[in-house]
């Protein structure tokens, strides 16, 4: 049985270096999650592989079946979970390529389906969701990350828009007053679900670009996809050390 599950997000929609095993395409109660579920062996190490955006990169953040994709997780009984995720950096010291472990977050998303307590059941549920991110996690994150030469951020507020379109400079600015430190679209309601499901979860976000308003040039996507290609280079040998 595996014990890892690694969610690919924008620049990892296969993982390189995995040996692949098997493929599993779950039924869910919520539909089909996003990908197959590709189980192999990961320097060493048995994991399973989702890729968020389908193994295309076709599905947009605001479609992508959040509740199907941590549903099946948690069916294959795995308990730990590592999301990679490109975000825009709007802290001055969280730059392109450079990786975030946060540790917080703000959801401004809407209309998503966001919660397993929706429908048939006997009580209200909540969640303890002070902290959103598994502490052990990150710390292993943290402690993998040590010996490498790029730049790995400790903690980070997280601030998780609707998508798909990217943010005015205004909605950053607002952000950055809320105490956001990185924005993505993907981070919610991601987390909250893993939580519900009781899963051990914690993001490993990679800079792809300035947010709306903190660059010097305006934002484009050949601009993202040739800084995600070192990011998530960084973010590969990350995996790699920490599942080691």
């Amino acid at each position: 049985m595996s014990k890892l599950a690694i969610i690919g997000g924008t620049g990892l929609t296969e993982l390189e270096g995995l040996e692949i095993t098997d493929r599993e395409m779950l039924n869910t109660p919520y539909g089909d999650p996003s990908s197959p579920l590709f189980h192999g062996t990961y320097y060493g190490k048995s994991v399973v592989f989702l890729a968020r955006h389908g193994v295309r990169h076709s599905i947009p953040p605001h479609k992508v079946n959040y509740r199907a994709n941590i549903w099946s997780i948690k069916a294959l009984g795995i308990q730990t979970v590592i999301a990679v995720a490109a975000v825009g950096g709007i802290h001055p010291e969280m730059r392109p390529k450079e990786l975030v472990i946060p540790d917080q977050v703000i959801d401004y998303t809407y209309s998503r389906e966001h919660t397993f307590f929706a429908d048939d059941f006997n009580q209200v549920t909540h969640i303890d969701f002070t902290q959103p991110y598994c502490q052990e996690l990150r710390e292993q994150l943290l402690k993998a990350a040590a010996p490498f030469d790029f730049k790995v951020h400790s903690q980070g507020v997280y601030g998780a828009t609707q998508g798909p379109r990217l943010e005015t400079a205004a909605e950053i600015n607002r952000m950055e007053r809320d105490g956001c430190d990185i924005v993505g679209m993907t981070g919610m309601p991601e987390a909250a679900l893993a939580r519900e499901l009781e899963l051990c979860y914690a993001t490993c976000a990679v800079v792809a670009n300035p947010a709306a308003g903190h660059g010097l040039t305006p934002i484009t996507m050949a601009e993202i996809e040739a800084t995600l290609k070192q990011g998530i280079e960084n973010v590969r040998q990350l995996l790699g050390a920490v599942i080691r």
